[in-house]
C-alpha cells in the first residue's frame, strides 16, 4: 500500500462496526460516525451461519462467539399446526466440517459489542446524523446535521435501508414494502431446554407465514422471529414496540408450543416492523464513495442473511483497501464490487423465493414443497432443508487471494 488511506463510515451498526474493526486490524485509518446518542442494537437475535463467522473469526472473535453465542443442534423444519418434521439437517455435529466453521445463534446486542470492543472516542463519534455527501476530485466530505463535516479518500454508507449516502449517490428512490411484518421477541429460559422448544434452529412454516425460535444468551433466553403477510402498511422500524396481545393475534391456530412461547414472552422485548427491499444494484460505488450492508442490498431475512451479508462486505472491503491502496482506490472498489455484487444479488432474489415458500397457502402445495424436503433429505442427510449450502461455503477470508490473482499479481500480505 503506498499511502494510508482516510476511511470515514456512516453507521455504527453491525456492518459499520465490522468494517471500523476490519481496518483497524489493517492498519487503515478509519473513523465511524453514528446517528444514535451510543453504541448498542436492539434486543434481538440473529443468525450467525458459517460464512459470517469465518469472518469473525479472522476478526479475532473466535473466543468472545464462543462465549456469547448458542450452538444449535440441527435446523428442522416443522408444520405450523401439527409440529411434525419436515426435514432435520444437522448443524453441531457437521457445519465445521462442512464449511469450515460453526453456525451460532447470537444475541445482536452481544454481537455488536463483541465487534465494537475498542471502537471509542474519537475515532467513533456518536449523536452525528449525516445530512449529505459531497465530493471533489481528491475526496469526499460528509455533512453533519450539527453542522461540521467530515473529509476521507473514502466515505462508506453503512446506514441502512434508508442511507442518506446511497440517496447522495444515486438520488431519492422508496424501498419497497413487501407485504411482509415481522414481529421480534425474546423468552426469558429459566431452566434450560425449555420442554416445548428444542435447541435447534426450528422453522415453523404455515399458510401466509413462518416462525423462526432459537435460544441466544447461551441458552438463557429464546428468540422469535414471525412473519405475516399483510397487506397493510407497516412503519419500518425496529423500534415499534407491540404487544403480546397483538403477536399472539397474528398466529391464532398454530401449535400450542409456539403459542405457549408467545405467551411468555418478555413485554418490553417485543417489536413489529414492515419488511421492505429493493431490486439488486448494478453498482454501489461512485467517486470516493461506496455502500455495503442494507444500504447497499436490503434484504428479506428468510435466509437470514442480512448481518452476514454486511459482515462479508466489510471484510471484502477492508481487503481490497489493503490491496489495492490510496493510489488506486478506484481499482479497490471495482475489486470489492466484484467480490460482491453477483453474490448479495444471489442471495437478495433468493430470500424473496424463500418468502413464497415458506408461506404455501394450500395444503396441496404444501404438500408437493415438503415431499421436496423429504426427498432431498433421503439424498444427502446433511442437505440443507433451506438450500442455503452455497451460502455457507463462501469464505471472505480468501478476498487477498482472489484480488491478487485477478490482478495477476503475487498475493500481499495483509495483517
Amino acid at each position: 500500500m503506498n499511502r494510508t488511506l482516510r476511511v470515514g463510515i456512516i453507521g455504527a451498526g453491525i456492518g459499520g462496526v465490522t468494517l471500523t474493526r476490519a481496518l483497524n486490524q489493517l492498519g487503515i485509518e478509519a473513523h465511524v460516525f453514528e446517528r444514535a446518542p451510543a453504541f448498542g442494537e436492539v434486543g434481538a437475535g440473529v443468525q450467525m451461519t458459517p460464512n459470517a463467522v469465518k469472518v469473525l473469526h479472522a476478526l479475532g472473535l473466535e473466543a468472545q462467539l464462543a462465549r456469547i453465542g448458542f450452538l444449535p443442534q440441527a435446523m428442522v423444519g416443522r408444520n405450523w399446526k401439527t409440529a411434525r418434521e419436515l426435514f432435520r439437517t444437522p448443524l453441531k455435529a457437521s457445519c465445521r466440517q462442512l464449511y469450515g466453521a460453526d453456525f451460532y445463534h447470537v444475541h445482536r446486542a452481544d454481537l455488536h459489542a463483541a465487534l465494537a470492543e475498542g471502537i471509542e472516542a474519537p475515532q467513533a463519534q456518536l449523536g452525528k446524523a449525516c445530512v449529505g455527501l459531497e465530493q471533489h476530485s481528491d475526496g469526499a466530505v460528509a455533512r453533519f446535521a450539527d453542522g461540521s463535516q467530515f473529509e476521507a479518500d473514502l466515505i462508506v454508507g453503512a446506514d441502512g435501508v434508508r442511507s442518506v449516502i446511497r440517496e447522495a449517490l444515486w438520488g431519492e428512490e422508496a424501498a419497497n414494502y413487501t407485504g411482509h411484518m415481522c414481529w421480534r421477541a425474546l423468552v426469558p429460559v429459566d431452566t434450560h431446554p425449555l420442554p416445548f422448544v428444542s435447541p435447534d434452529s426450528n422453522f415453523w412454516m404455515g399458510p401466509k407465514g413462518h416462525v423462526v425460535t432459537y435460544y441466544v444468551k447461551g441458552g438463557a433466553a429464546v428468540n422469535i422471529v414471525a412473519v405475516n403477510e399483510s397487506p397493510a402498511w407497516v412503519e419500518e422500524s425496529w423500534n415499534a414496540k407491540s404487544t403480546q396481545a397483538e403477536l399472539l393475534a397474528g398466529f391464532e391456530g398454530w401449535h400450542p408450543n409456539l403459542i405457549e412461547l408467545f405467551r411468555r414472552a418478555d413485554p418490553d422485548a417485543i417489536y413489529k416492523w414492515g419488511l421492505f427491499d429493493r431490486d439488486p444494484m448494478r453498482s454501489w460505488s461512485k467517486g470516493h464513495a461506496t455502500l455495503l450492508g442494507d444500504a447497499a442490498h436490503p434484504m428479506l431475512p428468510f435466509l437470514s442473511q442480512g448481518a452476514a451479508m454486511a459482515i462479508e462486505d466489510a471484510y471484502a472491503l477492508a481487503q481490497a483497501l489493503a490491496f489495492h491502496g490510496k493510489a488506486s482506490l478506484a481499482d479497490a472498489l471495482a475489486a470489492y464490487e466484484g467480490e460482491r455484487l453477483a453474490r448479495t444479488r444471489r442471495v437478495q432474489l433468493e430470500a424473496r423465493e424463500r418468502g413464497r415458500t415458506y408461506h404455501l397457502p394450500s395444503p396441496w402445495s404444501q404438500f408437493k414443497r415438503d415431499l421436496a424436503y423429504r426427498w432431498r433429505q433421503w439424498l444427502n442427510p446433511n442437505a440443507v432443508g433451506i438450500q442455503a449450502n452455497w451460502v455457507y461455503e463462501y469464505d471472505a477470508r480468501l478476498c487477498p487471494q482472489r484480488y491478487a490473482e485477478h490482478a495477476g499479481a503475487p498475493q500481499r500480505a495483509v495483517a
